[in-house]
């Protein structure tokens, strides 16, 4: 049996740096200026869990914003003309290269030395291909299908939601803090002590994690759309996400009965569904299935529908119901 879900893969070092940008080099003269004179960095960040580490490194040495308003889908962010405007005059803008691209554009075209990409610091290591279709269903010759699967190959999408393992989240914090430290070195020492504050945070986070994700009876993670690739491969989990890397990518009827068939057979007694997105294909596939769902918060944005107020806090929640719904002892 095929079923529709994304196979995670280490990705090759040359693939690697084409998810690098010129503007993580140091700043220019009058960033360095700004920061001088008192007033404190300007950061913009793409979307919440860059802003919540930019606010961590930052702390009251910078006035860090998001450019994606809460309750937004970050992946669907529009930028209005205010937004390309203060992303012009930012002294930092914190971004995931090809996960907003509005922000890629405005960040090629406004941001200049002032835009870091965070993937780099990140490490992104993990990329989805596609395998909704078997060869007899797209009807090639062992050749053509040879030649196809080369082709898609040479289109592996990379995975950018690296903030759902903590110690990955921690590597950002440190390059940020020698990033913000380019641009105001008075207070270098400061954005490295803060940045050293989030890592032991995070880390006794992904402690916690370690410890009760380590005894689990399913080991099968059926979710939403394929937010969870970083948190599956840092706590021993197989992801199968419902729609693709980004929410709006909608299964056909069939792929929907296919992963609903896996979740009889692997055992799964949870589907995910997530805030910020419709829960009813989730839904569905928990009802062909027979199982119950649970919201796991992929900390995309933070509403008043968050089971929490900031990242600890809702990755924390996320612990609690995935012991649960994966039968963790």
């Amino acid at each position: 049996m095929t079923f529709r879900t994304t196979r995670w893969t280490t990705l090759a070092a040359g693939s690697a740096t084409t998810l690098l940008i010129a503007g993580c080099g140091a700043g220019s003269a009058d960033e360095t200026d700004t920061a001088a004179e008192g007033n404190g960095l300007t950061v913009l960040a793409g979307f919440y869990p860059l802003e919540w580490a930019a606010s961590r490194v930052g702390g009251d040495l910078a006035s860090v914003s998001s450019l994606t308003p809460p309750g937004a889908e970050a992946h669907d962010l529009e930028l209005t003309p205010q937004d390309v405007a203060a992303v012009s005059e930012a002294d930092l803008l914190v971004y995931i290269e090809g996960f907003q691209p509005a922000i890629d554009q405005a960040a090629e075209s406004e941001a200049g030395d002032s835009a870091w990409e965070a993937g780099q610091a990140a490490n992104l290591t993990l990329t989805a291909e596609d395998e909704g279709h078997s060869e007899e269903e797209e009807g090639h010759s062992d050749d053509e299908a040879d030649s196809g699967e080369e082709a898609h190959a040479d289109e592996e999408i990379v995975d950018p939601h690296f903030w759902l393992d903590p110690t990955r989240l921690a590597d950002v914090g440190d390059a940020l803090a020698e990033r913000m430290a380019e641009l105001d070195p008075d207070n270098a020492a400061t954005f490295e002590e803060n940045a050293a504050a989030m890592r032991a945070d995070l880390e006794e986070l992904d402690g916690e994690m370690q410890e009760a994700l380590a005894d689990c009876s399913v080991d099968t993670l059926v979710t939403s759309h394929d937010a969870f690739g970083y948190l599956g491969d840092r706590y021993g989990f197989e992801v199968v996400g419902i729609s693709g890397l980004e929410p709006s990518e909608e299964p056909s009827p069939a792929g929907l009965a296919e992963i609903a068939e896996l979740v009889g057979e692997r055992g799964v007694t949870t589907v995910y569904t997530e805030t910020l997105v419709d829960p009813a294909v989730a839904e569905t596939v928990a009802s062909e299935a027979g199982v119950e769902t649970a919201v796991l918060d992929p900390i995309e944005g933070i509403t008043d529908e968050s089971a929490g107020d900031d990242y600890l806090q809702v990755m924390r929640a996320n612990l609690e119901t995935l012991q649960q719904g994966q039968s963790c002892a």
